[in-house]
């Protein structure tokens, strides 16, 4: 019959560390100030749920929940711990906070479709190709 003693992760298992990094939970730890540490700009430092992983959101910022983009929202729990939603649609009326891996000045913006962008540089190389044509003479 079945394995049911078997609990090695499966490939589609993940867990805290890899989910922590993934979503951008890298602040460092306290006593350490809760500065970037890319542009030492000081920011809000809050736990996440991924044991010994914390994340700097930026300071005095909380918009509506649904002008923010998925997986880039960032909710205050009731035990103080920052869970970012995902893809979860917000509840009407929902606050959220921005992580400041996001707009850091000196990290470079994250791309969710490379080969959009691929293809952009492309369209924009082929568009200068034929409205820059040289002269004739």
């Amino acid at each position: 019959m079945g394995d049911t003693g078997n609990i090695t992760p499966g490939p589609d298992s993940t867990d805290d560390t890899f989910r922590a990094l993934l979503e951008g939970a890298i602040a460092p730890r306290p006593p350490a100030a809760p500065d970037c540490p890319f542009c030492d700009l000081p920011q809000d430092r809050y736990p996440t749920h991924y044991e010994g992983h914390w994340v700097l959101l930026e300071p005095r910022i909380i918009v509506p929940a649904h002008t923010v983009p998925p997986r880039r929202r960032w909710i205050i729990t009731s035990d103080g711990a920052a869970m970012n939603l995902w893809d979860a649609e917000p509840l009407p009326g929902t606050q959220c906070r921005i992580a400041h891996r996001t707009v850091c000045p000196y990290l470079r913006p994250e791309d969710p479709w490379p080969w959009t962008s691929a293809l952009r540089q492309e369209n924009e190389r082929r568009a200068q190709r034929l409205f820059n044509l040289p002269d004739t003479g």
